[in-house]
């Protein structure tokens, strides 16, 4: 199983999380500063990013129900606010009810931004 899902990385979005986590760094908020630092741009936060995974695992696959217990996650590009991002999550195994996960995120070029292996518990 496979599921697919598109989800674009937006200004709102970067700063409600800001909000919700108290992570003001300027890379994630400020332009002006963001300029000055070797992304050249505003990125969004890491874990914002990886945060649509749980999303999907518990709407798409496995779905409602799913215990989301494990996930490895290597950050390999950042990403940009207003990329659109797309999100694959394939099942590798399933084991009593145990299913492992690969969880990859690319973004607009097609370049894998977040590489990383989940596993969720399905009753």
């Amino acid at each position: 199983m496979k599921v697919v899902k598109h989800i674009e990385i937006t200004e709102e979005l970067v700063e409600n999380y800001a909000k919700l986590i108290g992570d003001f760094n300027p890379i994630h908020l400020d332009e002006e500063y963001a300029k000055t630092t070797i992304f050249k741009s505003r990125i969004a936060h890491g874990m914002l990013v990886s945060s649509f995974i749980s999303s999907i695992i518990a709407s798409d696959f496995p779905g409602p129900g799913s215990i989301y217990s494990y996930q490895d996650l290597k950050f390999i590009k950042p990403c940009y606010v207003g990329d659109k991002l797309k999100y694959i999550i394939e099942q590798t195994e399933v084991v009593n009810n145990k299913f492992e996960l690969s969880t990859k995120v690319y973004n607009h070029s097609n370049e894998l931004i977040l590489d990383g292996s989940a596993r969720v518990l399905k009753k």
